[in-house]
């Protein structure tokens, strides 16, 4: 299939920021797109060639979408599996696929699915809802401390709260949860699959996380990660054998613990462009935002060794600032040798909302994570 300068039409059901990174892309290979998002002022408007607004969890609005496009992609999954799958049915091709979405999309059937493949991940229980909590903890079954998780419709820190004693679980909201051991770590890694659907695939290198110890949202990804090479080689067999099970297409982000006993835990995945693969549009061959286009479109997968080291750091609104936007002190980090900031269009600030990111590059990474911290102390993200 011819998908340049042609009448194919590549549908993304989410117009974020992921969707508008990437647009740059699909501009650059000039590829006509299609975005569903429920907002209008969604940062993905200006970037496509037709812009819908509508419910991503509506059936009849993801149907009356993908069946106008001949390809179809997410940028988030929280979206109507049960749409997808009578796309597929209608031969629309939907990557990644509505079974493997039902699966992710609920922390419970992700666990299990861990459980049933073999893939190791901490040890858990499942709730209908959180009241029920409180009877395995008092028949001992359940020891503090350990966390608790929402099992659907939880991001960036929300739905995630660490149970240290009886009084943390007072204000848990009664949704189906789940629990899980609390896993003393050395670090959080992650490594990106690239899959398409002939079952071609690659690794991007392992990546650690350092995250905001109030917010629980990543304040830095550092590429590579600093541990050995055999603990990278461990954490990237983990991470292949997950989206193999999966049968996956597309970018497969798979999130990990290093235990103090160097074992490798897979945490979680997220079935799209991730976080922890921004540093790639400055630092590798192949942006993973790129690689996502590839794989869908069933293209060969593109290289994925860094260039340079690459470090990011978030840029979340500011604790107490809920308003218009301004970004204070950009004029500083830009004049930073290496540093590229990433602004994705949100007009309206709030504490610890993703408002943007900054890329810091170097040949050497000790140096990218020092200006990374120079960049964290001079940039806020406030209101007016």
């Amino acid at each position: 299939m011819n998908y340049f300068s042609s009448n194919f039409k590549l549908g993304i059901l989410g117009g974020g920021q992921l969707g508008k990174m990437m647009l740059y892309d699909t501009r650059k290979f000039d590829i006509y797109t299609c975005v569903l998002d429920p907002s209008p002022e969604a940062p993905s408007r200006l970037a496509c060639d037709e812009f819908n607004v509508g419910d991503l969890m509506d059936y009849d609005t993801v149907i009356n979408f993908g069946k106008n496009v001949d390809v179809l992609t997410i940028e988030i999954e929280n979206v109507n599996v049960d749409a997808l799958e009578t796309l597929e049915k209608q031969d629309v091709k939907v990557f990644p696929s509505s079974k493997t979405l039902r699966t992710i999309q609920n922390k419970a059937t992700q666990k299990l699915f861990y459980r049933d493949n073999n893939i190791p991940t901490a040890d858990f229980m499942r709730f209908s809802d959180s009241s029920k909590i409180n009877k395995v903890v008092d028949n001992g079954d359940l020891v503090f401390p350990f966390v608790w998780k929402s099992a659907r419709f939880g991001y960036d820190g929300t739905g995630v709260k660490v149970v240290r004693n009886e009084n943390d679980l007072v204000d848990l909201p009664n949704v189906e949860c789940i629990t899980e051991k609390l896993i003393p770590f050395k670090n959080e890694l992650a490594v990106i699959v690239a899959r398409n659907e002939i079952g071609d695939v690659k690794t991007y290198p392992v990546v650690e996380m350092e995250f905001h110890p109030e917010a629980n949202q990543v304040e830095y990804v550092i590429c590579p990660a600093r541990i050995p090479d055999a603990i990278s080689q461990k954490a990237e067999t983990v991470a292949l054998k997950v989206a193999s099970a999966f049968e996956h297409v597309g970018l497969l982000a798979v999130e990990m613990f290093q235990t103090e006993n160097d074992d490798i835990l897979v945490n979680e995945v997220a079935p799209r462009p991730h976080n922890s693969g921004h540093y790639s549009i400055e630092a590798s061959y192949t942006s993973q935002f790129e690689q996502q286009i590839r794989c869908v479109l069933g293209l060969p997968l593109g290289d994925t060794k860094s260039k340079v080291a690459g470090v990011m750091v978030n840029l979340v609104g500011a604790d107490g600032h809920t308003g218009d936007v301004v970004y204070k002190n950009i004029d500083k980090i830009l004049a930073m040798e290496g540093v590229t900031p990433h602004i994705y269009g949100k007009k309206q600030t709030r504490p610890f909302r993703k408002m943007g990111h900054v890329t810091i590059v170097n040949k050497d990474v000790a140096v990218a994570r020092k200006v990374a911290e120079k960049v964290k102390k001079s940039i806020a993200v406030i209101c007016e």
